[in-house]
């Protein structure tokens, strides 16, 4: 509801005993009144939104009388008195005197570090202030600032729209590293340059007022919010933000952590408020002062971007009195042609332009110049790149005790346990070893001990591992480059159950049943019994299929029926990925006869495991004994145990089966627009989108899949292709990806995809 001067000057009339000229000023939420009075006095009149929140009010009031207390330095508003107006909370408060900051044309190095040196004063006047409403949950606390992203699909150009997903994805990468070293504390949290006057010689600030944002948050956002409405308009606002950073350090230090992650702040406060002015633009609001600051915001988040994280953290760093010790790290350049030198040609980099990664934490991973790439490929660091936890476990063990198996120490007997109580009887005997390529060698073994035969069978498409045996039992290997072709003698290739491109396209159980027979029939053909069939639960390397119901338990029958084992291979899907389920054979209702592990288990460690039937193990303990140097270490039990806490007490699966819903609908949706997209397929954060030239014929789109891997790969987003066609992009990131990870992904992909196909 509007109200006119002449409302709030009988108001103050009635209310106050005010004799009163009443003219309307800026505000975001309240309505803001000046009042003049025959004597000269200045007056401020707040009539609070209808519906208010009473405790708010009561907030801001009551921080005026603590800080009357204290000598801040500059003029802050007081409570004068209050009232009501047709229901709404009325307050009249004092005037702060001074120009408005945004009103100045000239403002000094000198300026802007006494702004820092009174905001530190400040809020070393607010460290003992305690209301209970002071930790509230608002939009503009940048604690929550990931919010914003809901409102980015407001800005109707897309290369805004990107410029803004980089700053929140820097704000993401940077805040989760270091989030819980940030203090927190009560803070003003809205010293913009409409709410910080100037003395009249433009030398010094003179007052701070609007406590309407007030309230708990991270302590360094106070300096950030700030800095990022003083850069506006300048020629450096980097410059100008470390000038306040310094001031404010003087009165009130800031830690190593929280100065790291003030640029990143810097940046995301222009984002929260161009993305909230873009929200209301479209919601039809007709208030000017809610995009007053938008294109100075857009100008100075531009340039800010132009930096690199590594460099405005010195820079931040070496204004505040702590310039940088380290030696400088090698370049990309100079490891390249180390690497050249030195590592066999064979192992390859990805991307055109490789990435050098300095450091990794949660689902992101940061260059040489800090900048963050949201990781939805590396499915090893399976609860977070570096998860503090697991680190710890590390780290705890080696300082205390690391040997090998022939000792007896509870690590190795209490990971066990635990991990075959994942499993479903009678899978309970345990091996541990260093990779998955490693578990695959030993789950073979114990087949041929079993059934005393040779024979495998395998699928088209699959990769189980990078020794000389596992090569010749993975077709995506030896039909590849550099492959000897076809295996003679003891391996049996039987047809990916692939409803999208395979034999039959469909995903029900009688496509399942019909892949199921093509195993049945090979074995018929084959000259020799099988030792074991050995699969994925769902296929990676082969595309990142999901076979159709009932196809293992035909596959398993038919096996059985010919005396081999069954073996599924769960080193790139288990632990909870696929969302249903823990295991990804638990989705077909089945239960194998041996499960290799590897990848996960360990969130980067070596570690991986298979586990078996006492049936199956007694046939193994035939006089050879089994022995693995590092396999089921102290250390390597301990980082086990705490990746399963981890992912029970986190509630990864569930995690991975709502945000893996969340990106397929997602990417369902992208399909109805971008014809480049075949397929879309997979099950909780195990997903595909197969590319094909025409929906018809299903050509594939290698060279565009590829393509559409750079592109957002430019956005901050590592993704990469895999299939037999090379035109199948892969989706498996780390679970520790949250719902603005999943949303800003999508986004980049949109506009990848746009870009590939114009």
């Amino acid at each position: 509801m509007a109200i006119s001067p002449q409302d709030i000057a009988q108001l103050a009339r009635e209310s106050f005993g005010l004799e009163v000229a009443a003219e309307a000023l800026d505000g975001d939420v309240d309505q803001n009144f000046l009042l003049r009075q025959d004597s000269g006095e200045r007056l401020v009149l707040k009539v609070a939104q209808e519906g208010r929140n009473q405790d708010l009010v009561a907030l801001e009031s009551s921080v005026f009388t603590h800080l009357a207390e204290y000598a801040v330095g500059i003029a802050l508003p007081h409570l004068v008195g209050k009232g009501q107006w047709q229901g709404r909370q009325v307050r009249l408060l004092s005037w702060v005197p001074g120009e408005l900051w945004v009103h100045r044309s000239e403002r000094s190095a000198a300026l802007r570090r006494d702004l820092g040196r009174a905001l530190g004063r400040l809020d070393a006047a607010l460290a003992d202030f305690v209301h209970p409403a002071a930790d509230r949950d608002h939009d503009w606390d940048l604690r929550h600032a990931s919010r914003a992203a809901r409102n980015v699909r407001w800005v109707p150009e897309a290369s805004r729209r990107a410029l803004l997903d980089a700053a929140l994805q820097q704000y993401s990468g940077h805040l989760r590293a270091l989030a819980p070293e940030v203090r927190r504390a009560v803070i003003h949290g809205d010293a913009n340059d409409y709410n910080v006057t100037v003395s009249a010689d433009g030398e010094r600030v003179a007052g701070l007022f609007d406590f309407g944002d007030l309230g708990v948050s991270w302590l360094v956002a106070e300096p950030a919010i700030s800095a990022a409405y003083i850069g506006l308009g300048e020629d450096d606002p980097w410059a100008a933000a470390c000038d306040l950073l310094a001031g404010y350090q003087r009165e009130y230090p800031l830690t190593d952590e929280e100065i790291g992650v003030f640029y990143p702040l810097v940046c995301t406060r222009l984002v929260v408020s161009i993305a909230t002015a873009a929200r209301r633009r479209a919601a039809g609001s007709s208030n000017a002062y809610h995009f007053a600051t938008e294109e100075r915001a857009w100008a100075a988040l531009a340039k800010l971007m132009q930096l690199s994280p590594a460099r405005a953290r010195q820079e931040a760093l070496e204004a505040c009195g702590r310039p940088a010790t380290a030696p400088r790290p090698f370049s990309k350049s100079e490891i390249l042609a180390a690497r050249q030198r030195h590592v066999g040609p064979s192992l390859s980099v990805s991307y055109r332009q490789p990435l050098h990664f300095q450091r990794g934490r949660g689902p992101y991973l940061f260059d040489q110049d800090d900048r963050p790439f949201l990781d939805l490929v590396n499915n090893v660091c399976h609860v977070g790149h570096c998860h503090p936890r697991v680190v710890a476990a590390a780290q705890r063990q080696m300082a205390q005790l690391n040997t090998n198996t022939r000792y007896l120490y509870a690590g190795l007997t209490e990971y066990a346990t635990r991990l075959t109580a994942k499993l479903p009887e009678p899978l309970s005997v345990c091996y541990l070893v260093n990779s998955g390529s490693e578990a695959n060698e030993l789950a073979l073994r114990l087949a041929q001990c079993h059934t005393g035969r040779d024979r495998m069978v395998v699928l088209e498409g699959a990769y189980h591992g990078h020794t000389g045996r596992l090569i010749e039992l993975s077709p995506y290997k030896f039909r590849g480059p550099g492959g000897r072709g076809e295996p003679t003698g003891d391996v049996t290739v039987v047809p990916a159950p692939d409803s999208y491109r395979g034999r039959y396209r469909a995903m029900t159980p009688a496509t399942g049943r019909l892949y199921a027979a093509e195993v049945e029939s090979a074995l018929a053909a084959a000259a020799t019994s099988p030792a074991a069939f050995l699969a994925e639960s769902l296929l990676s390397c082969g595309g990142q299929v999901e076979p159709p119901p009932e196809y293992f338990a035909g596959a398993f029958a038919a096996v059985r029926a010919a005396g081999g084992l069954c073996i599924i291979d769960e080193v790139q899907v288990g632990f909870g990925r696929v969302g249903d389920a823990f295991w990804g054979f638990e989705l077909q209702g089945v239960v194998p006869d041996v499960v290799v592990m590897g990848k996960p288990i360990g969130n980067g460690h070596p570690l991986a495991a298979v586990v078996t039937t006492p049936e199956i193990a007694s046939s193994f303990d035939n006089g050879m004994e089994f022995f693995c140097t590092f396999g089921g270490n102290p250390v390597s039990c301990a980082v086990g145990l705490a990746v399963l806490d981890v992912v029970e007490e986190e509630g990864l699966q569930e995690r991975a089966r709502r945000l893996g819903q969340r990106f397929r609908s997602g990417l369902e949706e992208l399909a109805t627009r971008h014809p480049l997209i075949g397929d879309v397929r997979g099950r909780g954060l195990f997903l595909g989108v197969e590319l094909v030239r025409d929906r018809s014929s299903l050509e594939p789109a290698a060279t565009e899949a590829q393509a559409v891997v750079e592109a957002a790969k430019q956005q901050g987003i590592l993704l990469s292709t895999d299939g037999p066609l090379h035109n199948v992009i892969k989706i498996k990131p780390p679970l520790a990806l949250d719902e603005h990870d999943v949303d800003r992904a999508l986004r980049a992909l949109d506009s990848a995809f746009a870009g590939v196909q114009g």
